[in-house]
């Protein structure tokens, strides 16, 4: 069914479709959701057995009327529900095909009474107590059959009907305001056997037949559940279902089918999959995560397994293990002939040398992962386009050296050679880490635990070390809602409710197998806890990108289901690890008052429970229905011809596999073939020319590009190349040399059309010197609104402005002669973000000094006279400090550390604020600026507060203490926080 809503909390459908479909699943009805009129057309419709409506759209157009009532009288159902009668109101067609239209309402707790218990809607129906609006309705169809009625005043208005619209059936009723009437069971078995009456009878036929044996799921009482969520009654132990069970209740969207790949005894736990030049599955097994941690030997009873379907019938039916004696291994990516695999404290590299598929070598590359919180290690690792290793880290962190560099740092995200030399922090994310993904283009994204599913990564950090004066963000979180679409009402979360707390992955549909609309264009986010996969789509803006909610690729109200990765295979289709698990959430450790018992912390820093499952793990592959498979292909590192033809593959992998295999080989012989490639100036209907990107990335990866004159002549006639993403290439690739440098300003490539390619041309010169004419571009660069208005296009000109600044500033005075500027300067911890609109002349207040311009000086501040230091405990999410008094009117100072492994603030409230200072804060991690507004409601019952800081970082509130005595509370506002991080500030005379 498609349901289309609206984005309005009044009539809320994106909270209440969830508790519908969580409802609707378990009978074998799969809800597809929409707030877009525009899937009211032919083609779109027509995937659908009937169409729910709950919205109130004031308009609808004349292409969307004639497709919605042309599809009902075809013979579908239509089930309109409460204010879908005051929907479309420009449309006396949709009015009469709903059967009737809302006039007005007041509100009530009351019981319908059915008139017709003969309909077979009704034999099922009992009636049911709840508060609602009681609509009062007009223009009412003659030919409507009424089913239930409400009492209004002396008369029955008609409440519940059915009708029949040529071939089709609609079914309306008027219940339905708010969660009081969608979470009554009453009311989800009304929408029940509306459905299913309404549609055809050969969808009904199909549906009683996929019905019949749904697993009823069972419980039992068992202690070391959590309930953070505070449930009456609290949640129950659900018994495990098997593979094909657990597939009757896990939804894909319409045109989809669900297939099994693999599942226990064969696989345990799967935590990361990844495949082979051959196609070959690979997976890691790990029963030891996440508490068995072996800090002296590394060896356990983790696995790295070859799962291969050799008889073609799409199941996998020879495993072998190609190493074992691992513990805890998290991610793994090709290279070298070998993989290298993430295992706090070390990265290890693994191969096989004599050809049996069993490891016989394994070294140690790097040493110095954290291993205190085995879910906040190292992981995701994989091949970047640009021919390195990338992968991300939690909280645990890194201290050690890296191919004979010390390094120190801790969540984020980072990259290195595949020869092991260079080793790149590019950028620190917000919270704990597990998500990574690449796009056809090369952009780079990442997934934070913690309400953050979505992160860009603009601007590397390396990129400004050399640039000051503003507080710079290469990486943004850019998702852009805060819910996600569970089917399943048993959701067991300790922060974050109902939104992303465990999110995991974030890779591109980068294949042609899906419809268009997935084509690098969504991310797959799974969130364990919630049992889905996530579809997250990406949209352009300017430089950057935006998320959107697009819904979930698979969703489960089997509570065991745990998807952990969900990639594209060798066959373009996405593939899903589910865990399967009961007990997925690893910390902060329950006690009796936060959630219901109390328990031990592990080894691995996540809770002892023995409800751990060791038993179960499946793998999935969601593919369409209707659409030609891909052909199965294998590669041969020893045939070249093979491996460039394969650089211009429809699907991402064998583009990168073939890559990745021409660079290792180090063959020069058939450089011409990859000139060809990035010669070729066509581009496909997606803009792209992905021969050509890739040929050019594996030109870099040889090495020919500082001293080969005609691969540079390549190059640079790639500059001018009709696809931006080839453009794009061509200048990343580039070494830093002055054929690049005039190939770059002569192609104007520092005003490219493309938001991205501009990007990447200014980026070029923050690592050039300085010349007069850049100096110039850039500061004019700086008087563009499209730059000014645009993040990352604003910090790259401000970065490389520091490397041209007397140019930039030579060229700013020129334009402004006599401008005077304050000398003083923001402290470290306190830089200011960057003001695009501000851009040139917040460039020159932080350098003007450094070209001898003379500059006033300004008043210092008052000195706070009381100072409190506030720092939280780690894991407890709790302040160490819950008192502290002052004086009233007396100067204070508050310095807040971050010690924990998450994020934090610190808010002080006026008094009696609490309650509503933490509903403005609940509020506002739904709002997609609730991030960039740190999660502090804009009330005047908000005194003071800092930003949300990350881990290991501090901040500082100075303020004069309010002048009546009391208690102000102080809280943090980050999702989930407030109601158990609190403090009081205590004012005195």
């Amino acid at each position: 069914m498609l349901f289309l809503g609206h984005h309005q909390e009044h009539h809320n459908s994106r909270k209440y479709q969830p508790i519908l479909a969580s409802a609707l699943t378990k009978e074998g009805i799969n809800l597809t959701y929409t707030e877009d009129p525009d899937d009211l057309n032919a083609d779109n419709l027509n995937q659908y057995d009937g169409v729910i409506i709950y919205a109130n759209h004031d308009s609808i157009s004349q292409a969307q009327e004639k497709s919605l009532l042309d599809y009902v009288k075809a013979g579908h159902a239509f089930i309109p529900i409460h204010c879908a009668s005051y929907c479309f109101r420009n449309s006396d067609d949709y009015v009469d095909m709903v059967g009737g239209q809302f006039l007005s309402h007041e509100t009530d707790t009351f019981v319908t009474t059915i008139v017709d218990k003969s309909h077979p809607t009704m034999q099922s129906v009992e009636p049911f107590s709840t508060w609602d609006e009681t609509y009062v309705h007009h223009k009412i169809a003659e030919d409507i059959k009424v089913l239930m009625t409400r009492a209004e005043g002396d008369k029955e208005e008609p409440w519940t009907w059915v009708k029949e619209y040529g071939k089709g059936k609609v079914f309306y009723t008027a219940y339905g305001h708010d969660e009081r009437t969608w979470t009554n069971p009453g009311f989800s078995n009304l929408i029940k056997e509306g459905i299913v009456w309404a549609v055809s009878d050969q969808v009904k036929s199909n549906w009683e037949a996929f019905a019949k044996d749904i697993p009823v799921l069972s419980y039992e009482e068992k202690p070391n559940i959590p309930n953070y969520e505070k449930r009456d009654p609290a949640p129950k132990y659900q018994l495990p279902l098997s593979p094909e069970q657990s597939e009757k209740l896990i939804q894909v969207p319409v045109g989809f089918k669900l297939e099994l790949f693999a599942s226990e005894p064969d696989i345990i736990n799967p935590i990361a999959i990844n495949w082979d030049e051959r196609g070959r599955l690979w997976v890691i097994e790990t029963v030891d995560y996440p508490n068995t941690v072996r800090e002296d030997s590394g060896v356990g009873d983790d696995k790295v397994k070859i799962l291969e379907d050799t008889d073609g019938d799409g199941k996998a039916d020879k495993v072998t293990v190609f190493a074992d004696k691992l513990n805890i291994p998290t991610s793994f990516t090709f290279s070298n002939g070998g993989i290298i695999v993430s295992q706090a404290p070390h990265f290890i590299f693994l191969k096989d040398t004599d050809g049996d598929d069993k490891a016989d070598v394994r070294e140690v590359i790097i040493d110095g992962w954290g291993t205190y919180d085995t879910h906040a290690g190292p992981s995701n690792l994989q091949n970047g386009i640009d021919n390195k290793v990338y992968g991300v880290l939690g909280y645990s962190g890194f201290k050690g050296q890296i191919f004979g560099k010390d390094q120190e740092f801790r969540q984020g995200i980072y990259r290195f050679d595949h020869g092991l030399n260079n080793f790149e922090y590019l950028t620190r994310t917000s919270n704990n880490t597990w998500g990574l993904g690449i796009t056809e283009d090369n952009s780079i994204f990442g997934s934070t635990a913690n309400n953050t599913h979505s992160v860009f990564l603009g601007i590397p950090n390396q990129t400004w070390k050399e640039a000051e004066g503003i507080r710079f963000e290469g990486s943004k979180k850019i998702d852009g809602h805060y819910d996600m679409q569970a089917i399943t009402p048993n959701v067991r979360q300790v922060d974050v409710f109902g939104g992303f707390t465990a999110a995991a992955g974030h890779q591109f549909y980068t294949a042609r197998n899906y419809p268009e609309k997935y084509w690098n264009k969504v991310a797959f986010v799974c969130e364990p806890t919630g049992g889905l996969v996530h579809i997250a789509k990406i949209e352009h803006d300017g430089a950057g990108y935006v998320e959107e909610d697009g819904g979930n690729l698979f969703a489960s109200s089997d509570e065991w289901v745990s998807p952990v990765e969900a990639k594209v295979g060798p066959d373009g289709n996405v593939w899903v690890a589910d865990w399967y698990n009961f007990i997925v959430q690893h910390n902060p450790t329950p006690s009796k008052e936060r959630a219901g018992f109390d328990a031990e912390n592990g080894d691995g820093n996540a809770y002892v429970n023995p409800l751990r499952d060791k038993s179960n793990g499946r793998i999935w592959r969601i593919v369409p229905k209707n659409a030609k498979q891909s052909k199965a292909l294998s590669l041969d590192r020893n045939k070249t011809k093979d491996l460039i033809s394969a650089l211009k593959n429809d699907n991402l992998f064998w583009r990168i596999t073939a890559q990745r295999l021409l660079v290792e080989s180090g063959d020069l012989e058939n450089l011409d073939d990859l000139f060809e490639l990035v010669n070729d100036k066509s581009v496909d209907d997606q803009g792209m020319n992905v021969g050509a990107l890739h040929a050019l990335w594996t030109l870099e990866g040889l090495g020919v590009l500082e001293k080969n004159k005609e691969a540079q002549s390549v190059v640079e006639a790639a500059f001018s190349h009709p696809a931006s993403a080839v453009r794009k290439a061509a200048i990343q690739v580039s070494p830093k040399m002055k054929w690049v440098d005039n190939g770059i300003l002569s192609g104007d490539l520092l005003n490219d059309k493309d938001p991205e390619v501009q990007l990447a041309a200014i980026l070029y010169f923050t690592d050039r010197y300085a010349t007069d004419s850049v100096g110039e571009k850039l500061y004019a660069l700086s008087q563009s609104q499209k730059v000014q208005d645009d993040l990352w296009l604003s910090q790259a000109v401000y970065i490389a402005a520091a490397k041209n600044s007397e140019e930039f500033v030579a060229a700013y005075l020129k334009d402004n002669p006599g401008k005077k500027f304050d000398s003083s300067k923001a402290d470290d911890d306190e830089l200011p973000k960057l003001d695009g609109s501000n851009l040139a002349e917040m460039f020159v207040q932080n350098y003007i000094d450094k070209v001898d311009i003379k500059v006033m000086e300004s008043d210092s501040e008052e000195e706070a006279g009381n100072k409190i230091v506030i720092r939280t405990i780690k894991n407890e999410m709790k302040y160490d400090l819950t008192k502290f008094t002052v004086k009233a009117g007396e100067m204070v100072e508050v310095v807040f550390e971050n010690n924990d492994f998450m994020q934090h603030n610190l808010v002080i409230v006026d008094k009696g604020g609490l309650e509503k200072v933490g509903a403005g804060a609940d509020k506002l991690a739904a709002d997609p600026q609730g991030a960039e507004k740190s999660y502090v409601p804009d009330m005047k019952e908000v005194l003071h507060a800092t930003k949300i800081i990350d881990p290991s970082q501090k901040a500082s509130l100075k303020f004069k203490a309010p002048s009546e005595p009391g208690i102000y509370p102080f809280v943090c506002t980050f999702p989930g926080h407030w109601r158990i991080m609190q403090g009081e500030m205590t004012v005195v005379k």
